[in-house]
């Protein structure tokens, strides 16, 4: 049976190759993700502008099941972002 700290050992040495060389730092980091940060990157890709996502917050009351509706706030422009799974969002300029 292995012990805690051989278990310790095995995962310092062979961890790395199994995580596909993405270090622990970097899968922190990219969990640590905020929601603000994802929508901004997702309207940018639409082609929406926002520079330094500072703050989303869900629409409770807009929002259903199965479709997401947030207040996206960037540095130069606030936005309403709605949401169904895997399509493009609709983006609303608010100011």
């Amino acid at each position: 049976m292995m012990t805690r700290r051989r278990l310790v050992i095995f995962l310092l040495i062979f961890g790395g190759p199994l995580l596909g060389g993405q270090s622990f730092e970097s899968i922190s980091r990219a969990s640590a993700e905020t929601p603000a940060d994802m929508l901004a990157a997702q309207i940018r890709s639409q082609g929406f502008t926002c520079n330094k996502a500072s703050r989303a917050v869900r629409d409770a009351k807009r929002s259903k099941p199965d479709y997401e509706v947030w207040v996206l706030t960037c540095e130069n422009a606030t936005y309403r972002v709605s949401r169904y799974p895997d399509l493009a969002a609709k983006v609303e300029k608010l100011h």
